[in-house]
C-alpha cells in the first residue's frame, strides 16, 4: 500500500491515475482508432431509460452531474436539484459521508450502498482513495461483512445456485443475460474464504468483491460480470444456529452430488456464456486443485486461490532474488502451510525453476519443502497428502531421523538453511524469533513472506522480523502495513522501509483482462508465466533510485495497489502476447505492434468517467441501451 510510482523501473502512460486529466476524468475523451471495438469506453453511450428508472440505474445514473440536455432528453426535470455539479465535486461529497462512518464495517456498507446507486461515482471514490480505502473494500474488513451477511443482507446481489434443485441451474444462470453480455464469472461454494473458513451462503460477497477489484484494478466491465455463489450448506455450526442465516441450513453436501452440482454449473455457465472467463474463488482445500485441474484444460479458468496466489507470490521471490544476488537455481524455499494457496504457490515456483533451469519438474521440486499440520511432509504420510502434496514430499530417510513425521518449521529451517520462507499457515506468530534467527544465520538477505489473511493470522509483523535480523530480511506480506523505521541504512543511519504487499490483486485482474479481450480458449502455463513477468518486470525494487542505494533503502519488492491498473496493462498485454504465441487467442485483428496492442488494451478497459448519453427508444434498444442487467443483477424494472 505504500509504494510510490516514481519507483516505476520503465514509465509508461498514466492515463489510468486519478488526475484532471486521467481517464476517470468527467471531462471529455478523444475516440481513438478502436474505438469500433465492441468493449470499447470511447463516445457516448445509448440509454433507452427515462426519468425515475434512469435514476435509479447504477451504470447510467449521474446524479447531480446529469447535465441540462440529458435532464431534458431523458425527463429528469423535476427529478434533479437545479445544481448541475462535476464528478470531482460529488466525489468530494461522498468521501465527506465516507469519513463520518464509525468503523470500517460501516464503510464497508456505505460503499456497497454507493455501489449499488452509481457505479462511476463508487470506482471513482475508491480510485482517488485506494490506499485508504483497499482494506475496507477488501480483507480484512470484507471479511467481517461476509461472516454478517445474514445479518447486514438488504437486497440481494449475485445468483444464488442450490445443491438441492441441481436441475434448475440452467435455468436459473440463463436470467443474467445473453451469450454476449457476460465476461467475467467469479463463482464460490463459500467453503474457505479468506482465512475466516466456512461462510456458506455469505460466500457470495467474496465473488461480488473480487469482481469489484477486477473493474477497479483493471477495468473489467461492471456490467458484464456475474458473482455465483453455490449453496451447498454449510459445516459452521453458528450458522446453522443463527435463525437470520439466509442460506441452505444443512451440512455441507460432498461427494458425487457435489461434483454433479460443480459441473452442472460449469457445463451450464459454458453453454449460456461461452465467452465468459470463469474464475473460482474460496474453494475448500479437498476441491479446489481438483475442480481446477479437472477444467482447466478444457476452458479458460483461473483459480486465485492456487494460480493467482502463486503468481504474485513468485514475482515478489524474483524481485528479492535480485536483490540478493540470487537466482532461481539458488533457491531453497520452505512453504509453512500447505494448504491450496502454499501449495499453488510450490507449484508456480517449481515451473519457474523447472523453465529457468531447463530441468524436469520432478528435479526443481527437490528445492522446495512443505510444512503442515503433521510437520514436514513426506512420503511415507502416503494417501494422507493430496495428490499436489505428494508431488513435494520428501523421502523419510533424507533428514537422518527416526520420524520425519516430527520434524517441524525450526527443525526444517536448521537442516534445509533456506533463502526463502513462505507463510501460508493462518498459524498467528508462528514465524518466532527462534526461527527467524535461524532462517537469518544460513542466509545474508532471507526472503520472508508472512501471506496468511487477515493480519490478525499473520505468521510474523514486519517490525519484528526486521529487528531480528538487523534489517536484511526482505519482506512481503498478505496484507498492508505501515512502513517500519530503523537504524538499518548505511552506517547505522535510520531509515523507513516500506513493506511490499504479496496482494492477489496486483495479478489476477490483469490475468482476467488480457485472457477475455484475447478471447482466449484456455489459459496455460506460459500466460501465468508472462504474467509473472510483467509484475516483476514492475517492481520498485529492481529500481532502486541513487538516493535509495546510497543510504542502503531497498523499495518494496512488489509494485503496489496505487499503480495497479498501469501493471494490469502491462500483465494484459504479456498474457495476450503469450496467448497469440500459443494459438489461445481467438479474438481477431489484435495487435502485433507493441505500442499498438497497449493502445488496444487500454481502449477497452472501463474507465469511471460519465460517458454521454444519446437517447434511444425501447423498440431500438440493446439489451445494455435497456438495462437490462447491471452489475451483476436484473433490472427487471427497467421497461416500466
Amino acid at each position: 500500500m505504500h509504494r510510490a510510482a516514481r519507483r516505476l523501473p520503465r514509465p509508461i502512460s498514466t492515463s489510468f491515475t486519478p488526475s484532471s486529466t486521467s481517464s476517470f476524468s468527467s471531462t471529455s475523451f478523444k475516440m481513438g482508432q478502436f474505438s469500433n471495438l465492441p468493449l470499447s469506453t470511447s463516445g457516448p453511450m445509448d440509454c433507452a431509460l427515462r426519468g425515475a428508472v434512469l435514476l435509479h440505474h447504477p451504470i447510467f445514473n449521474k446524479g447531480s452531474a446529469f447535465p441540462p440536455d440529458e435532464r431534458r432528453a431523458f425527463s429528469l426535470a423535476g427529478l434533479l436539484p437545479a445544481s448541475e455539479q462535476t464528478l470531482e465535486q460529488q466525489v468530494q461529497r461522498a468521501y465527506q459521508q465516507y469519513s463520518t462512518r464509525a468503523d470500517d464495517l460501516a464503510k464497508n456498507t456505505f460503499l456497497t450502498s454507493l455501489h449499488d446507486q452509481n457505479h462511476v461515482l463508487f470506482f471513482r471514490l475508491a480510485q482517488d482513495h485506494l490506499q485508504e480505502m483497499f482494506s475496507v473494500l477488501y480483507t480484512p474488513t470484507e471479511g467481517d461483512a461476509i461472516q454478517n451477511y445474514s445479518r447486514l443482507f438488504r437486497r440481494p446481489e449475485g445468483c444464488f445456485l442450490r445443491i438441492d434443485d441441481i436441475d434448475s441451474v440452467f435455468q436459473d444462470l440463463s436470467q443474467w443475460g445473453t451469450p454476449e453480455d457476460i465476461d467475467y464469472i467469479v463463482v464460490t461454494d463459500g467453503e474457505e474464504i479468506l482465512g475466516i473458513g466456512d461462510q456458506g451462503v455469505g460466500g457470495v460477497l467474496i465473488s461480488l468483491a473480487k469482481l469489484i477489484l477486477t473493474t477497479l484494478c483493471a477495468g473489467i466491465h461492471p456490467n458484464r460480470t456475474l458473482a455465483v455463489v453455490l449453496d451447498c450448506g454449510t459445516d459452521n455450526q453458528e450458522l446453522l444456529d443463527d435463525p437470520l442465516y439466509l442460506g441452505l441450513r444443512q451440512k455441507r453436501v460432498r461427494g458425487a452430488q457435489y461434483d454433479k452440482f460443480v459441473g452442472t454449473f460449469v457445463k451450464s455457465a459454458r453453454h449460456l456464456f461461452p465467452k465468459a472467463y470463469i474464475h473460482f474463488e474460496d474453494f475448500g482445500l479437498d476441491n479446489a486443485r481438483r475442480i481446477l485441474d479437472t477444467y482447466r484444460p478444457q476452458m479458460p479458468c483461473f483459480n486465485d486461490d492456487v494460480q493467482g496466489t502463486g503468481c504474485v507470490t513468485l514475482a515478489g521471490i524474483l524481485s528479492g532474488l535480485h536483490v540478493s544476488g540470487a537466482s532461481l537455481g539458488d533457491l531453497r524455499m520452505v512453504v509453512f502451510g500447505a494448504g491450496s494457496a502454499g501449495a499453488g504457490i510450490a507449484d508456480q515456483v517449481c515451473d519457474a525453476i523447472a523453465e529457468d533451469r531447463k530441468i524436469s519438474r520432478a528435479e526443481a521440486a527437490k528445492q522446495i519443502w512443505l510444512i503442515d499440520k503433521p510437520g514436514l511432509l513426506t512420503t511415507n504420510m502416503g494417501d494422507r497428502l493430496s495428490k499436489v502434496q505428494q508431488f513435494f514430499a520428501k523421502e523419510r530417510g533424507d533428514f537422518g531421523v527416526a520420524d520425519a513425521d516430527s520434524l517441524g518449521l525450526l527443525e526444517t529451517i536448521q537442516k534445509v538453511k533456506p533463502n526463502v520462507l513462505v507463510g501460508t499457515s493462518t498459524k498467528p506468530k508462528a514465524f518466532t524469533k527462534e526461527i527467524v534467527q535461524a532462517m537469518a544465520k544460513g542466509v545474508e538477505r532471507p526472503i520472508i513472506l508472512p501471506l496468511s489473511n487477515p493480519t490478525r493470522l499473520h505468521e510474523a509483523v514486519p517490525s519484528d522480523l526486521l529487528a531480528w535480523t538487523d534489517g536484511k530480511a526482505l519482506i512481503a506480506t498478505g496484507s498492508p502495513f505501515a512502513p517500519v523505521k530503523g537504524p538499518w541504512g548505511t552506517g547505522g543511519k535510520e531509515i523507513e522501509i516500506e513493506i511490499a504487499e504479496c496482494n492477489n490483486s496486483v495479478v489476477f485482474p490483469g490475468i482476467g483482462l488480457g485472457a477475455v479481450l484475447c478471447r482466449a480458449s484456455r489459459v496455460t502455463d506460459g500466460m501465468l508465466v508472462a504474467a509473472v513477468r510483467a509484475v516483476a518486470d514492475m517492481s520498485p525494487a529492481l529500481n532502486a533510485t541513487k538516493e535509495d542505494k546510497e543510504n542502503g533503502v531497498v523499495p518494496p519488492l512488489l509494485p503496489g495497489v496505487d499503480v495497479v491498473r498501469d501493471v494490469s496493462v502491462q500483465i494484459a498485454k504479456n498474457v495476450i502476447q503469450q496467448a497469440v504465441k500459443e494459438g489461445m487467442a481467438t479474438e481477431k485483428e489484435i495487435p502485433a505492434d507493441d505500442v499498438l496492442l497497449e493502445e488496444w488494451v487500454k481502449e477497452q478497459m472501463w474507465s469511471a468517467r460519465y460517458r454521454e448519453l444519446r437517447p434511444v427508444s425501447l423498440e431500438k434498444a440493446t439489451r445494455q441501451s435497456a438495462g437490462v442487467r447491471s452489475g451483476g443483477f436484473m433490472r427487471r424494472d427497467s421497461f416500466s
